[in-house]
């Protein structure tokens, strides 16, 4: 199956998937294929019950549901990757923007970190990115031990990065408070990713969208953005 046909039958699937979870589906999803990568991008996506606990101020609460139903939505979206585009899916990562009825998943599969890819991850402006990210990162914990980031096509940045957590935020994992963490990590990071006015300039498009989330077990983030080239 060729690639725009493997997006287009993901896109049908997850948008089938997410409407049996949450209730509703987005109103469009654009998916990208690249591999060891597949990004999925919702927008228009909110239950009437979101939107009536977003009305009262709820945020935390929509977030902290959403957590728990991803949980039960991984593996399925993992099998579905599999099933069509044989990428073996080890880890899953998912963002989202409630203001702009957003979304983002993004599964990645076997040597992310430990193997660049060259076509990908040259492109211009990267090192720029990476100071920015890394003074974003020290600002909300430390310096990341490693960045890696990659341009899947000319809408989507991805950005790896490793050994960011700080001693008091691994004492709140063991402890159990692994969502309450993640929550509050999305909610200041994220912050702290969409107001950055750098970031437009370095890559020459405007940002769209920022997406933040991370894997406490392998001490690391991945961060997307959703770029609209100046030139497009």
């Amino acid at each position: 199956m060729e690639i725009k046909a493997q997006q287009t039958k993901l896109s049908n699937n997850f948008g089938k998937l997410l409407r049996e979870k949450f209730g509703k589906g987005p109103e469009a999803i654009y998916v990208t294929v690249s591999k060891p990568y597949v990004l999925i991008y919702i927008s228009g996506f909110i239950s009437a019950t979101e939107q009536v606990l977003l009305d009262q101020g709820q945020d935390l609460t929509v977030l902290t549901t959403r957590e728990y139903l991803m949980k039960s939505l991984d593996p399925e979206m993992r099998g579905q990757i599999k099933a069509i585009t044989d990428i073996d899916i080890q880890h899953m990562y998912y963002d989202w923007n409630l203001d702009r009825q957003t979304g983002v998943f993004v599964g990645v599969g076997p040597s992310i970190v430990a193997e660049g890819k060259d076509s990908e991850s040259d492109y211009k402006g990267k090192k720029k990115v990476h100071e920015e990210i890394i003074s974003i990162s020290r600002q909300a914990e430390k310096a990341p031990d490693r960045v890696e980031s990659y341009m899947l096509g000319s809408r989507t940045l991805v950005v790896i990065r490793e050994g960011i957590l700080v001693p008091i935020e691994k004492q709140l994992i063991a402890l159990g408070f692994v969502e309450t963490l993640r929550v509050a990590k999305r909610q200041l990071e994220g912050e702290m990713l969409s107001n950055n006015i750098h970031f437009s300039d370095i890559l020459d498009a405007e940002i769209q969208d920022v997406f933040v989330d991370w894997n406490f077990e392998l001490d690391n983030s991945v961060i997307s953005f959703i770029l609209k080239p100046n030139d497009s």
